[in-house]
């Protein structure tokens, strides 16, 4: 076994690998950029080494220097985590090079299911069912289009070398394709150099499962079973679960086996998952998600390359990712191992820890990926400190009932370099529906002030109706959006009267012996009122509160009017109003209030109009940057004239791109940034006059 491993990543999986090779008294080196200096990765390492600028292309990209890194502190081998590097031949080949252990497959493996057109190829020798379709290396248009008027549409169009939803349309009729191929094939260009695309069958109503394999270097292969991953947004994914709800046995053994022919066909070693698409009959066919018809039977021999699903659907290879997944503590949790462990001992050249039939499912578990992001705004990236960060009880990077994987602790800075995941909430129960109740109780004591979260949007997710009943395909959150965006479960009254209950916990605090430090509103006649003014969702909202002489409290909140009661019961404040009976965390961070509940939570604005009495108000025509990030392009230059919608620019923030666009019609004045200049949240990036 080694003595000491490089981690040739950050955040959450930094620290995962970590603990793992602490209980195995293997020592680590962390590496870390600018950004990073003070991460917790960094304090979860035995040594760390700088190594750039905050911009992972300047660091965490930068093979060579991890290399010199790894060698200058002794370190045997190198873990990649996943992202970055785990999946970059080149760095396979570079640590081989070095006389270091590449704690993943051979490069050759990773080549292989590199492309996705050459390893559809690979896996269609090795009799891994495929969607329907072309994968050849003639592109011309026309070839193209035969094919899929062959395959029959709806198609969807790819791009061989492509990822993340970039280099792809789907067509819905013949006349469609020639124009969608065109656009593709510019997408794919610009993204990743390559024009080259596949065309497949579109898949009516997909599920995504994905088979967790492992290979040794002695030849041995299992499965660890199953995880369905197809609640998805922007084709990543949000929550993951294990098993597959509905999957039978036959199934299971089915895919499982395949998943293992397309490791085997590329002699992989170490962690991988394979991951199918799931075809499903329209819903009026389908029996749903009990004891009943499996999911999928294999094809008799001599028939469709397809594994045929007995009036369910059929299942077909999709890629393989040739590294450990952010998803993997599902299938721990499901099988009582620890997926790094395997990894070092089977990197250090050990057999594989056990057979296939000494693999056991036990109970049902759910991982939610809890995000910087903002879903009612189109999930757009936030950054910010984390000024609270609490959650449940739980345990960390070990099996669990409640488990909590974060590279963060309270105080960090979320930044605009790194993706925006802030933790992972994995939750394991001895049934499904025990497993969903723990999950949506844990992400209720999910406490997180200082920036927009998903953790409400997880909440709506999981108590929605397709969610509940396993009613599961990619189009889970479309379909049910009517009940996961826009969510207010709070209210109004609710809000307001806990902010003046927290305003008035406040006062009294700072209260002395001295009678005149008293805020109880005593007058020796008459009564004392008080009036609040605050912002919720954007609207005014103004508030009156009586004291009245019995030291009872009158509240009145629009129409509704009533007796405000609440007591601070440890950290947490009950309080009643109107009716309503709330006990709830309160926090305040500047002038918003941030209420914690069991219904859900919110936040309130107080208005103090003596604080800003001297702010000046913002200046018409100025157009900000929503997030601090990279201005990756202009669409228009002085002089233009812009109408209200259109794309002024695109700005590049965690990974992903937004475009910004014109708040009303006008005549653009000065761009005020180029290209590739780094923005903080609120730069003026143009000025427009109307």
């Amino acid at each position: 076994m080694f003595k000491k491993i490089l981690i040739a990543n950050r955040g959450e999986i930094a620290c995962r690998v970590a603990a793992t090779a602490r209980r195995m008294a293997i020592q680590t080196v962390a590496v870390y950029s600018d950004a990073d200096a003070d991460a917790k990765h960094v304090s979860a390492c035995d040594e760390a080494i700088h190594i750039g600028d905050s911009a992972p292309k300047d660091s965490y990209l930068r093979w060579e220097k991890i290399i010199a890194a790894a060698k200058a502190t002794g370190a045997e081998a190198i873990h990649p985590g996943y992202g970055f590097l785990s999946e970059n031949e080149e760095f396979a080949q570079a640590c081989a090079a070095a006389g270091l252990v590449f704690i993943g497959p051979p490069a050759p493996a990773i080549k292989a299911m590199g492309l996705k057109a050459e390893s559809k190829r690979l896996m269609e020798k090795a009799g891994v069912p495929l969607v329907p379709g072309y994968h050849g290396s003639d592109q011309d248009p026309a070839l193209l289009k035969r094919e899929a008027d062959r395959i029959g549409y709806p198609v969807l169009i790819k791009a061989s070398a492509g990822g993340g939803g970039k280099g792809m349309r789907a067509v819905e009729k013949s006349e469609d394709f020639d124009a969608a191929l065109a656009s593709c094939k510019r997408e794919a260009i610009n993204s990743f150099g390559d024009d080259a695309v596949l065309v497949e069958k579109y898949a009516q109503r997909p599920r995504h499962i994905e088979i967790q394999v492992f290979g040794d270097s002695h030849g041995n292969y299992v499965y660890l079973f199953e995880r369905d991953c197809s609640v998805q947004r922007r084709h990543q994914k949000v929550l993951e679960e294990a098993p597959a709800p509905g999957m039978t046995q036959a199934m299971r053994q089915q895919m499982g086996e395949a998943a293992v022919a397309a490791a085997r066909a590329v002699h992989y070693v170490g962690a991988g998952t394979v991951e199918f698409i799931v075809e499903q009959p329209p819903k009026e066919h389908e029996e749903q998600f009990s004891d009943g018809p499996p999911l999928g039977k294999l094809a008799p021999s001599g028939g469709s390359a397809a594994h045929e699903v007995a009036s369910v659907g059929a299942f077909y290879f999709m890629e393989m990712n040739t590294r450990l997944q952010v998803e993997h503590p599902v299938t721990e949790a499901i099988t009582g191992l620890d997926l790094v462990e395997w990894q070092l001992r089977v990197a250090s050249g050990e057999k594989l820890p056990l057979a296939q039939e000494q693999l056991r499912i036990h109970g049902h578990a759910i991982e939610a990926r809890i995000c910087a992001e903002n879903p009612d705004n189109n999930f757009l990236p936030a950054t910010g400190r984390l000024h609270v960060y609490g959650g449940p009880p739980s345990v960390s990077f070990e099996r669990g009932l409640v488990r909590v994987d974060a590279g963060v602790r309270e105080g960090d800075v979320i930044s605009p370099f790194y993706d925006s995941m802030i933790a992972k909430l994995i939750v394991h129960g001895d049934t499904r529906e025990q497993a969903l109740a723990r999950m949506d109780g844990a992400l209720a004591q999910v406490h997180i002030v200082g920036l927009s979260t998903n953790v409400q949007f997880l909440r709506h997710v999981v108590g929605s109706r397709s969610f509940a009943e396993a009613d599961l395909d990619t189009a889970l959150i479309p379909r049910e959006q009517a009940v996961l965006f826009n969510q207010e479960k709070i209210g109004l009254s609710a809000a307001v009267a806990a902010a003046v209950a927290w305003r008035l916990l406040e006062e009294k605090a700072l209260e002395t012996a001295d009678p005149f430090s008293k805020r109880d509103g005593w007058r020796s006649h008459g009564v004392a009122l008080r009036r609040f003014e605050f912002e919720f969702h954007g609207e005014p909202a103004k508030a009156e509160l009586t004291y009245l002489h019995d030291g009872a409290l009158r509240l009145a909140v629009g129409a509704e009017e009533g007796l405000l009661v609440f007591s601070r019961e440890g950290e947490a404040v009950t309080l009643t109003f109107g009716g309503q009976r709330l006990t709830a965390r309160l926090y305040r961070l500047g002038e918003a209030v941030h209420v914690f509940a069991r219904q859900g939570a919110t936040q309130i604005t107080v208005v103090d109009r003596l604080a800003h009495a001297g702010e000046a108000h913002g200046e018409a025509g100025r157009l900000t940057a929503p997030m601090p990030g990279k201005v990756v392009s202009f669409a228009v230059k002085a002089g233009d004239k812009v109408s209200k919608g259109q794309a002024l620019a695109v700005m590049e923030a965690m990974k992903m791109e937004h475009t910004i666009a014109a708040p009303a019609d006008g005549v653009v004045q000065e761009l005020l940034y180029a290209p590739g200049d780094q923005v903080t949240e609120g730069a003026e990036l143009l000025k427009i006059a109307s």
